[in-house]
């Protein structure tokens, strides 16, 4: 199955919680989740009780389209975090959070996450002054995004990051505004990542 390029707000309105698919306009007043739009389908305003797989395949849906991956990727990471040391669910939200592309978001540097995708993809960063293009690039503690020194690369950051002035930036991560630069602090934690999903359901249904 190819890219998903419908309506991103049907993807919320599924998940019952803001993703941020659509950037600045997911904090408009117009927000189908802010205005209490029932899911898509004609069911969607139905209440059923969910069963235990259900609640299972919701959790990894939602942690799916909230870093904008296809099935076949998903499943590449948990593989990936689950031969790891550790917590197999924290280890596998510390790996898409240090993915290049969710990196360049939270920086500030593109409105959303698949905006973040195209501008590496475009080849407007490096990464500690190499070139970058490729958005799953998993990153470390002490790496060092930059935006390149060109006119439309520089414009395009500065957008958004004007536009991004008055909001926090996660604790693990550092951004140089005047030199187009960000710069992660450590791996996070799991408490820095946020209690968006219950990941031991989605482990639950991937070890299947």
């Amino acid at each position: 199955m190819g890219r998903y390029t419908g309506p991103a707000c049907r993807f919320c309105r599924r998940e019952g919680m803001k993703l941020f698919l659509k950037g600045d306009r997911c904090n408009m007043a117009k927000c189908p989740i802010d205005t209490g739009r029932p899911a898509p389908g004609m069911h969607g305003a139905r209440r059923t009780k969910a069963s235990d797989y259900s609640k299972q395949f919701r959790e990894k849906q939602r942690l799916r389209r909230f870093y904008g991956l296809q099935d076949g990727q998903f499943r590449l990471f948990f593989d990936r975090a689950a031969q790891q040391h550790g917590i197999t669910g924290e280890t596998l939200l510390q790996m898409l959070e240090m993915r290049l592309d969710n990196l360049v978001y939270r920086f500030g540097f593109s409105p959303s996450r698949r905006a973040a995708r195209q501008f590496v993809l475009h080849q407007h960063l490096t990464v500690n002054a190499r070139r970058a293009d490729i958005p799953s690039m998993i990153l470390k503690a002490g790496d060092r995004v930059t935006v390149k020194d060109h006119k439309q690369s520089r414009e395009l950051a500065k957008k958004w990051l004007d536009a991004n002035e008055g909001k926090t930036i996660s604790p693990w991560l550092a951004v140089d505004r005047g030199n187009f630069t960000g710069d992660v602090l450590h791996v996070p934690t799991r408490d820095e990542i946020g209690p968006f999903v219950n990941e031991q359901l989605v482990v639950e249904l991937c070890s299947k």
